[in-house]
């Protein structure tokens, strides 16, 4: 029996990208599924998942990318954060707009 996964253009240059900062192609995949099951939470509601910050520490976070919730901080003339190799999200905690490193993603609830 073969089991595969089917993944878009999107998840698999993430894949690609994580792979090379991991340097695990099994990493890539894993992870860039993961963003992707958070990039549903996000858009649907507040998502709560966990990433490791820049400087190395933990952070739980709760956000989301839902446009009644951020509007008020939303202003739509910046670049994508994919761009940038990275996701962002509306923390509710803190009423902005922050990001983290595909490859920092932890733990999606």
């Amino acid at each position: 029996m073969v089991n595969a996964i089917v993944i878009n253009n999107t998840t698999a240059h993430r894949a690609t990208v994580i792979a090379a900062r991991t340097e695990s192609a099994e990493m890539g995949v894993m992870k860039s599924m993961l963003i992707d099951n958070l990039k549903v939470k996000l858009a649907g509601g507040i998502a709560h998942f966990i990433f490791k910050k820049k400087d190395g520490s933990i952070r739980e976070a709760w956000g989301t990318t839902q446009s009644q919730l951020a509007k008020a901080k939303t202003n739509g003339r910046g670049v994508s954060r994919e761009c940038f190799k990275t996701t962002a999200y509306f923390d509710v905690e803190c009423g902005e707009w922050r990001s983290f490193r595909w490859e920092n993603l932890i733990q999606v609830f």
